[in-house]
């Protein structure tokens, strides 16, 4: 029988499980787990997914894309949408099926991918995005913050910032936007790249939440981006604003 290689585009709220890929004997729940799980029973066999790329915990996604291989996988292809979300719980959503060839990966086949950070720019919390966006009650310039962003795109080394500690073959990545864009008391931080380091868009959040403040200046992103020195640039943001936006293939 011939083997399927299915694509699966899916949508999560990361709040209750400790990031997307799975910890075989720690307790600890992921995405991958549950997913694995709803699939696997229904069909009837181990099933194994492959991630475009692993959030952190905490960290949500509108358009994560797995990939799974099975050589007798008994639902049909715009059938698969209901049968798996009717086996998950409410906070994990399978979106869309699609039949791929058998040499696409989830992961190596994708050639960027968008990350959406969202801060609440207000004095007081909101109870209604406490999940979904990080609440910063000072005034922020975001125009300054967008002009900064500039000074990231294209490619370069972005080892100030990336997580000590985390090794990597390289840590150029070429960045192809950086938008800040106000609506109201929200702000969204846009980033699209052919790959990210590990914290990569919250350090640079948290950088351009500094430029924000006034703490510094726009132009002195270049110079913390071409120091490669992770102490330079600014705090690493809480996940709950991130959330993975789309993979491009």
């Amino acid at each position: 029988m011939k083997v399927m290689n299915i694509k699966l585009t899916v949508a999560y709220d990361g709040t209750d499980y400790h990031g997307f890929q799975e910890q075989r004997g720690t307790g600890f729940v992921t995405i991958q787990e549950v997913l694995e799980k709803a699939l696997s029973k229904l069909a009837k066999q181990r099933i194994q997914v492959t991630g475009a790329g692993r959030t952190d915990s905490g960290v949500h996604a509108k358009g994560q894309v797995v990939n799974f291989k099975s050589e007798s996988w008994p639902v049909p292809l715009d059938k698969i949408p209901l049968a798996v979300n009717a086996l998950l719980p409410g906070d994990v959503v399978v979106l869309k099926a699609e039949k791929v060839p058998d040499e696409f990966h989830a992961r190596f086949s994708a050639v960027k991918k968008t990350y959406v950070y969202t801060i609440l720019n207000q004095r007081l919390p909101d109870p209604f995005t406490k999940r979904y966006a990080l609440h910063e009650p000072r005034p922020l310039d975001d125009d300054a913050m967008n002009r900064a962003a500039q000074y990231l795109v294209g490619e370069h080394d972005f080892k100030s910032f990336q997580a000590q500690g985390t090794p990597v073959k390289t840590t150029v990545r070429k960045l192809t936007e950086a938008s800040v864009k106000r609506d109201g008391c929200k702000l969204y931080l846009r980033f699209t790249a052919n790959g990210f380091l590990y914290n990569m868009v919250r350090i640079m959040t948290g950088t351009l939440i500094q430029v924000g403040l006034g703490k510094i200046k726009p132009d002195d992103v270049k110079l913390i981006l071409e120091s490669r020195d992770r102490t330079k640039a600014g705090p690493t943001v809480p996940p709950q604003g991130l959330c993975m936006e789309k993979v491009y293939y």
